[in-house]
Order: structure tokens, then sequence, then C-alpha cells
């Protein structure tokens, strides 16, 4: 089985070519960073004429390097959303049109499942596992019980991580993306130097919060001498808040590791994913706290973590083996809650 993936749910332009044996064939993302860096963010509108403008390119390089034919798929799957909505849409047409030219499967893929089932691609994790997903637009924990099976256990009560991330690196003129630059200017930081919060740390329940994390980061550069921030004040900076950042993620991770066991006691799998996972404190944090709770840790390869389109690929595996396939009349979701029955929470990410 073959399956095209094709995912432009925020700012890169990705497609995939998947085998059901795990094998990646071709894997092409086409980031927007130089569109999006002038404006500190993603802007909407750039990114989808960007996607308009690279995917049929894309998708193309992708079949040549695959070496393959478009009579060889066995399907065509497309991010159907949560994201950016006109990037959105752009993926999902793009699909059907070849999905129909060619009388092949069409499978519109929840962003949020592809990185929940990457590492089922890399690792041929067995259901269940416990899923930490963290990136610019969500921050959530979850047991995943199967394909389409997700139980959730926490997400963030107002910001996201990644988002937190952007924002002190873009406080501190680090420019953008700024989960790498805050990464990369932290490693020469003293982590003690600057007392920052730990929202959440030490309560019951699996939930987050980074809006006061990110109030602090902002007060601590307001009380430095007037004038840029030195390299040096810059790095401790980014150094202190990566450290509250993981201290937090791995206290609220502890306790949804306890509600995992006490749903599935013989469960030994802990998964981060999303652009954050590429994060190498995060998964070293991880790492240790999986280890002291007797538990396997599984990152996927940072290629992986970021958005692409061979989660989207694999996703589309996943289903169609399933029968599950969607028909020409599938609409792009702005919103597309993994679990559905999850209390709706406030503030809960961009892409929620």
């Amino acid at each position: 089985m073959k399956i095209l993936g094709i995912e432009t749910s925020c700012d890169e332009t990705a497609a995939a070519l998947v085998t059901d044996n795990r094998e990646i064939l071709a894997n092409v993302v086409h980031s927007q960073l130089e569109e999006h860096a002038p404006y500190g963010g993603i802007v909407p509108e750039i990114a989808a004429r960007a996607h308009i403008e690279a995917l049929d390119g894309i998708i193309a390089e992708t079949m040549r390097r695959a070496g393959i034919g478009f009579d060889e798929l066995d399907g065509v799957a497309a991010t159907g959303g949560p994201g950016l909505i006109g990037g959105v849409i752009v993926g999902v047409m793009t699909a059907k049109g070849i999905a129909a030219a060619r009388d092949i499967a069409f499978l519109a893929i929840n962003h949020l499942e592809g990185h929940a089932l990457t590492v089922r691609l890399t690792d041929a994790l067995a259901f269940p596992y416990l899923l930490l997903l963290v990136s610019g637009g969500h921050t959530q924990l979850l047991i995943v019980e199967g394909v389409g099976a997700y139980r959730r256990i926490g997400t963030t009560i107002d910001d996201a991580v990644g988002e937190a991330f952007d924002k002190t690196a873009k406080m501190l003129g680090l420019g953008y993306p700024g989960g790498p630059a805050v990464e990369l200017t932290g490693k020469t930081g003293d982590a003690r130097r600057f007392a920052l919060p730990r929202p959440m740390k030490g309560r019951p329940g699996s939930d987050f919060s980074f809006s006061g994390l990110k109030t602090a980061v902002r007060r601590t550069i307001e009380n430095l001498p007037p004038g840029p921030a030195s390299y040096q004040d810059a790095a401790d900076i980014c150094a202190s808040f990566q450290e509250a950042v993981s201290e937090v993620i791995a206290d609220r991770t502890k306790n949804a590791i306890a509600n995992f066991r006490h749903s599935y006691p013989n469960g030994s799998g802990l998964v981060v994913a999303g652009g954050v996972a590429a994060n190498n404190l995060l998964r070293a944090t991880l790492e240790q706290v999986a280890a002291q709770e007797n538990m396997l840790f599984i990152a996927p390869p940072q290629a992986l973590c970021t958005d692409n389109g061979a989660m989207i690929a694999w996703a589309g595996i996943e289903r169609l083996r399933l029968g599950l396939v969607d028909t020409l009349d599938f609409a792009p979701r702005p919103r597309w809650p993994l679990d559905p029955d999850a209390p709706k929470a406030a503030f809960a990410g961009v892409k929620a």
C-alpha cells in the first residue's frame, strides 16, 4: 500500500510518500520562514498564498524522489484540520482532485492524529500509550487508545507552550521561529539567574498554563538596564525560561502517568510529539521522568516532530486499513479536537 500525504495546515507546505511497511519513500517540506519572518509570526493570508504557489511543485518533487507514478497510489491523504483554514483548503482540494482523477481513496486527516500516530510509523508502538502533544497551537496530554480513539486528560487553560517560546523570542529580538532561537541562545545561559514561576506545578491534574510565565519573562526583560538586552542577559533568560517550562511539563506529565496507569496498569509508553518535541532539554527531562516511572520513552526524529507529510500519509494508511475512507464532500475544519467528548477549554490554543 502506498499513500501520498499532504500537509498545509500552517506554515510548511509538505508532501510525502509512505508505504504500509513503514517505509518513507520521499518526504519533502517547504518552509515559509522567509515569508513570515518580517512579521514575527505567521500571517494566515500569506501562508495560504504560499501553499497555492508551492504545493504542485512539492507533490511533483515527492513523486519524483519516490520513483513512482500516480497510477501506483492506493490513496491520497491530506490534513483536513485543525489549522489555518486557507491553507487547509488548499491541501484538501488538491488531494480531492488527485483522488477523483485517479479513482483512489481520499482520506481527510486530523493534523493532531498525524502527530499522535507518528510513533507507530517510526517505532511500531502498540496501543495504548500516553501522548504529550506540544506545539505552537497545542499543549495536551492524551491517552491514545487506538486510531480515532483519544482521551484528553490535560490541556492548556490559556496559551500553548510553543506560543510561549515564540513570544519569548520576540520580546528578546531573537527572530522567528522562536523555539529553535530560544534553545540556541539558552545553551550558554545560567538557568538559575532569574527566578521565573512554575505555573500549575504541584497542583492536582494535568492541565497547563503558560500565560503567567510569559508575563514574568516580559517583566524580567523590562527590569534589565535600559537599552537592548545583552547577549548574556538573553541567554540567561532563555535558559531560565526553558528550565521553568521543562519542570512544569514534567510535573504535569507525572500526574498524567498516574491517570494513564489507573486505566491501563500495564501501559508502558510515554510519547512526545509536535514541534516543541524537538527541544532537547524537554526531551531529556521527559526521558528522565519516563525512567523514574519505569516507562518506555519515545520521541520521533526531530524532522518528524515538526509538521510534515509523512505523518499525514501514515495516518492515512492507519485509517485506510480500517476502511475509514472519506467522501469528496468533506469540509475542511479550522477546529477539530481529537477528543470531542472532552470539556471545552477556553483559550486552549489557536488550533484547539
